[in-house]
Order: structure tokens, then sequence, then C-alpha cells
């Protein structure tokens, strides 16, 4: 059983040391522990402090794509490099290293394909009133988007397995907490809670500027990925009730005429605006209809995909068999520092001593 924990970084040179120290060199239930660092066009030297700690792997990318894009990058380096179980968790040392081994545990048992990190949002200090309030109110939105029953859904840190970082696909280019927890509900994957606790708070977050900015982005992403996986749900809702508009409205329209012709027919704005929602239900109905095709189409690519990834990371594998042990994922700027893996009977100390190793 191979762990690998990824951590993507951008400028994080002075807080990637805590972090890397802090995580566990030893797991009961995994064979090898290895950490794996995703370098987002850092321009402090992050990468090359990453390779100094003795961090076995280093992916970088020339300029920043963004959490969402170094998330799903590293899925797909975690499998090509042999993971059972990924870890994913923040440089700024937000998350305590000794709670990875609870995330796993519900993996390693075989209960569930995605583990998040409940961080309790309502009891940390450095949360504002108002933030305690959005955090709960869109864990709510994402609960009913998703069908699931997670408790945190902006939560960083969180353990997936194989089966699970194969299926999982991030389209939009902000974050991958949501989208990701939308997607497993709708491939149906079984998503567990664990509650953790966080270190103090080391720097504001990157990722967004404000508050409003955050809740509007993150609004953004829920609407768009609900409506990409259940296009009919979405879109069948908003014609129905342009139809029953257009209903109600025609059939006061009659009720008037019927009652009162000759003497006078009028509220003929009611009959305009019937004939319009009537009409735009139409419209919208075919829409669902045509965005229930695209979804059902989408599922099947991404199923194509999905063991696409486990292909090449079997033919990895088989290529290392044959060689020795010497073939490497051909993925551009991924370099491994040549450290061993962590298991129980190496020190960290030997790991951080190995010769490093270019593979990019």
């Amino acid at each position: 059983m191979k762990l690998i924990i990824q951590i993507p970084c951008l400028n994080e040179r002075e807080h990637l040391g805590a972090t890397f120290a802090d995580l566990p060199r030893a797991i009961e239930g995994v064979d090898e522990i290895e950490v794996l660092v995703i370098d987002d066009g850092s321009t402090d030297g992050t990468g090359d402090v990453a390779a100094a700690l003795g961090v076995h792997h280093v992916l970088r990318f020339p300029r920043n794509r963004g959490l969402a894009a170094g998330y799903s990058a590293g899925l797909d380096a975690c499998l090509q490099l042999g993971a059972d179980v990924i870890v994913n968790t923040d440089a700024d040392n937000q998350y305590r290293g000794e709670d990875i081994a609870r995330l796993v545990r519900p993996i390693l048992e075989g209960r569930a394909d995605i583990v998040i990190g409940d961080r309790e949002t309502d009891s940390i200090e450095h949360f504002s009133p108002l933030k305690r309030l959005l955090q709960r109110w869109g864990s709510g939105v994402v609960r009913r988007a998703s069908g699931t029953s997670v408790r945190d859904s902006t939560s960083g840190f969180r353990a997936v397995g194989r089966k699970a970082a194969a299926t999982l696909f991030v389209h939009n280019r902000f974050t991958y907490t949501l989208e990701t927890i939308i997607q497993a509900g709708e491939a149906g994957l079984t998503i567990e809670n664990v509650a953790i606790k966080t270190n103090p708070k080391t720097r504001e977050s990157r990722l967004f500027r404000s508050i409003g900015s955050y809740v509007r982005r993150n609004g953004l992403v829920i609407v768009r990925s609900y409506s990409m996986y259940w296009p009919l749900r979405s879109f069948g809702r908003i014609a129905a009730a342009l139809l029953v508009l257009g209903v109600v409205l025609g059939g006061r329209f009659l009720y008037f005429f019927i009652t009162r012709y000759p003497a006078e027919s009028g509220h003929t704005q009611s009959l305009l605006v019937a004939v319009g929602a009537i009409l735009l239900a139409f419209v919208v109905g075919l829409m669902a209809l045509l965005g229930d095709l695209t979804a059902a189409n989408r599922r099947l690519s991404e199923e194509t995909l999905s063991r696409l990834r486990l292909l090449e990371a079997e033919l990895v594998a088989l290529r290392a068999g044959a060689t020795g042990g010497d073939a490497r994922p051909r993925i551009p700027g991924l370099r491994s520092t040549g450290a061993a893996p962590w298991t129980r009977g190496l020190q960290p100390a030997a790991a951080a001593a190995a010769p490093q190793e270019d593979v990019g």
C-alpha cells in the first residue's frame, strides 16, 4: 500500500519547511509514503527548497496555472507514481500532519473512496462570524447539489483512493474542492468526513481577495457543476416554472374572455405574457434535453479517460518491472529527487541524504 502526499505550492518557501517536517513518516497499514510538491509557477524558488528538504518528487509548471489545475495534475502524477491513496494538504501548514493517519483510515478499511477533513469551521477562531455562516450555508448547498453528507465542502485536506483519483476531473480554473464533491456524488463515490484540527493561521489566503469575490466565484462553480452533471433537472425546473406561468396567465385570459365577452375581452397583456412564457418553456425544455444528451456523452468520455489514467499507470508499472525499476512516468516538469520512500525501517535523514535524479 503506497501513500503519496501532494502539496500544491505557489511561493511557499517560507512555510514549506514546517509543513514538510510535520508530515508522518510511518502510518499503520501503509507500506511506503512519498511526498509530491506541485510548484505552480513559483518565483521564489519553492521547487528548489522542496528538493533540498528531501521531498520525493517535484512537479513544476513554467507559469501559474491555478489551484484546480495543480490538483488535477497532481492526481495524474500520483497515479503514475503508483499511489494507492493520495492525500492533498496545503503548503501553509494549515492542517496537522498527525491527522493524515485518521484521514486515510476509512480508505484503507474499504469504507470510503474519498475522505474530507472537517475543520469544524464554527470553532476556528480567526474565522469571522460572517465567514462561519457562509461556510455552513455553502456546505449545505453543496450537500443538496451533490447528494452527499459532506460537512466541510471547501476543505482542501482530503484523501482519495485510486479509483476516485482516476474518476475525478476538474473543469473550472478556480478550485477543485466543490466541483469534485458534486462529481463524486454523480459518480456514486462514497465520501466520509473526519473531524480534524487546524494550526494557527500563517498567512492570508491567496485563492481570493475578499469574501464577496469568494462567494461569487464559488457560487458560479456550484451552479456550473450542478448544471453540467444534472442539466435535465436544472433546466427542466426552469422550463416547468415557465410553463406553469404561461398556463396560469393563459387561463386567466380565457376566464375573463369567456365570462365577459362580448361586453369586454381585455387582459391581452396576460395573453401576450402567457404565449411568451410557453414558447420560452419549450425552448428551455429543448435545452434541457440537449444538455442531458451532452451530459451522457461527458459521462462516457470521463469513464474512458478514467480507464486511460489507470492504463497509463499500469504501463509505467510494467515498464518499471521490465527494466528492473528504472522506468519513470513521462510527465513534463516532473522531477524525482531520488529520496527513498518513507517506511517503518527508514529514517527521515536517510531519505533526505539520497541523491537527486531528473525524470522530467
